[in-house]
């Protein structure tokens, strides 16, 4: 089994490292960072990269392909080479999943025309602009698609799929391998549960941002 992780230029680490952590725990798997060029690529912090080690026409084939999301998922979304990429392989996958704005990315090569999917809190609305059903739960499958929410929740989409493809006594062992047992010290992981002024006050400057 071949698992593709597609780099871009200022995509967020935690979306790639993340399910990298746990879904590269497959028996028998092989993980291969794949972008336009090999090399290192940075992330939207800058200060770390990770290395593409072969580039898009080097992968043909994946069975699974993991796109991150991050501020540079606009320049993705408009670069073919990188979408139509996504096309060519998502026809030959088992499946094809995103974290976070990665899914903007998998709307503009087409890929979730009428398929429930999710994305950032933030980036709703351009999800359904690129023909999507927007799903404010963590990890959404339709078919063989498989999103994520923002950021954090790529670890739990790696769980899912490694129940799916592993069976749950190999999901748990990792779970329990990796310690993921989240406590986190606030609740204001969502829209939903935190303060509705910091809502607000990003909510203004993503539009600032976007406008």
């Amino acid at each position: 089994m071949q698992i593709a992780v597609l780099l871009f230029d200022r995509f967020t680490t935690l979306d790639a490292v993340g399910p990298y952590e746990l879904l590269g725990r497959l028996p028998g798997a092989e993980t291969v960072f794949v972008g336009k060029e090999t090399g290192p690529v940075r992330g939207d912090q800058g200060s770390l990269a990770l290395v593409a080690d072969r580039t898009l026409s080097q992968v043909g084939s994946p069975d699974i392909v993991l796109v991150p999301g991050g501020p540079g998922e606009r320049d993705a979304m408009a670069d073919e080479e990188i979408t139509g990429w996504l096309r060519t392989v998502d026809a030959g996958t088992t499946w094809t999943t995103s974290v976070c704005t990665g899914s903007l990315v998998l709307g503009a090569a087409g890929l979730l025309n009428g398929r429930r999917a999710t994305t950032h809190w933030l980036a709703m609305e351009d999800l359904a602009a690129l023909g999507a059903e927007p799903s404010k739960e963590r990890v959404v499958f339709d078919g063989k698609y498989v999103t994520a929410a923002g950021v954090s929740s790529g670890i739990d989409m790696a769980l899912h799929l490694l129940g799916r493809i592993g069976g749950d006594e190999l999901a748990q062992s990792v779970q329990l391998l990796t310690e993921y047992d989240p406590q986190p010290p606030y609740d204001a992981g969502s829209p939903d549960k935190a303060p509705a002024h910091l809502v607000q006050r990003w909510r203004e400057e993503a539009a600032g941002v976007l406008n």
